[in-house]
């Protein structure tokens, strides 16, 4: 099980940290966070890769956002920062148990399970 939170309503500029919690079987190769704003797609945001850290980033969070990981407490955050309007959307985090290539993980298609998404409003 995956659990989200962290969301809330911020003004363009602020920042905000959400956090993704796993629970049960727990063993993952990836974990990544992908947004929907409103009368739009899913789209990526983050992703991290359990053993080594490495991280991965969409070209619209770039240098903005950043995604950690907690082993002990199994949970993965997204700091963002320089928030801006269209970051408005829910949030989602997900999970991946095997190994995969790193353009795969760009999709939701390679995530097994998902959290239930929080809400993200940055106002102007």
């Amino acid at each position: 099980q995956l659990q989200a939170s962290g969301g809330g309503l911020v003004q363009a500029g602020d920042s905000l940290r959400l956090s993704c919690a796993a629970s049960g079987r727990t063993f993952m190769y990836v974990m990544g966070w992908f947004r929907q704003a409103l009368g739009k797609e899913r789209e990526f945001v983050a992703a991290i890769r359990w053993s080594d850290r490495s991280t991965y980033y969409s070209d619209s969070v770039k240098g903005r956002f950043t995604i950690s990981r907690d082993n002990a407490k199994n949970t993965v955050h997204l700091q963002m920062a320089s928030l801006k309007p269209d970051d408005t959307a829910v949030y989602y985090c997900a999970t991946r148990r095997n190994p995969t290539i790193v353009s795969y993980m760009y999709s939701e298609g390679a995530y097994e399970y998902w959290g239930q998404g929080t809400q993200v409003t940055v106002s102007s």
